[in-house]
């Protein structure tokens, strides 16, 4: 598998799996292949609509909503997504 192919099947199934949440911005944030396990680690981030906050709230992170980061996990070999966990990225503005 392609990393392109990899990070496409990812966002898919991220996409199907929130559909009922109607998430927003949905894009690419890491992607990483473990050559030992032979697995793709794909970090994907999206926004929830009560990521939403208020005005004041928007203007102090600069009218940027909330996101969630989910790392998707795909088998290489067998092509299937194999887990689909939290994750926490660090702020590097925040030294």
């Amino acid at each position: 598998m392609e990393v392109k192919e990899a990070v496409q099947f990812a966002k898919e199934y991220v996409s199907d799996i929130y559909s009922t949440e109607h998430i927003t911005n949905l894009g690419l944030e890491e992607v990483e292949y473990d050559h030992v396990s032979n697995k793709w680690k794909i970090t994907v981030g999206f926004s929830r609509p009560w990521d939403h906050n208020n005005a004041l709230h928007q203007m102090i992170r600069e009218g940027r909503p909330e996101r969630s980061y989910k790392l998707v996990r795909i088998s290489d070999k067998s092509r299937t997504i194999e887990s689909v966990t939290d994750r926490f990225l660090v702020d590097s503005r925040l030294g």
